[in-house]
């Protein structure tokens, strides 16, 4: 299990600096910010995001899904607050970052997935 919350976070990170790398307004001031702010996000995302997500479900069901894209920027924008080295200035990079940080999830999940659940 904490492997796999590792892999996770390696794969948020990668995701976050490549965000960085291609958003204007998006930055770290080190590499010790990058890394807490992986792990912050995996917790946030782990802990206060299936909740926000239960209050927002009709929101998300209007809007046919889009609205997740506002939440993952969310999660994204509360980590920059809590991390001082971690800088979103503003709705649209975070919402670039969440974007990029998904798609990079996702491609680490296809390649280290789990085949027992089959």
């Amino acid at each position: 299990m904490l492997a796999k919350f590792i892999v996770r976070a390696v794969f948020a990170a990668i995701g976050l600096w490549l965000s960085s790398m291609l958003v204007a307004g998006l930055a770290f001031t080190d590499t010790a910010s990058l890394i807490l702010a992986a792990i912050l996000l995996g917790l946030v995302n782990a802990v206060l995001r299936p909740i926000l997500f239960i209050l927002t479900l009709p929101l998300t069901l209007i809007t046919l899904g889009l609205f997740l894209l506002i939440l993952n920027a969310a999660m994204i924008g509360l980590v920059a607050v809590m991390l001082q080295g971690f800088i979103v200035d503003g709705l649209w990079p975070g919402l670039v970052a969440a974007i990029v940080t998904g798609l990079t999830s996702w491609l680490g999940h296809m390649i280290i997935r789990d085949d027992k659940g089959r």
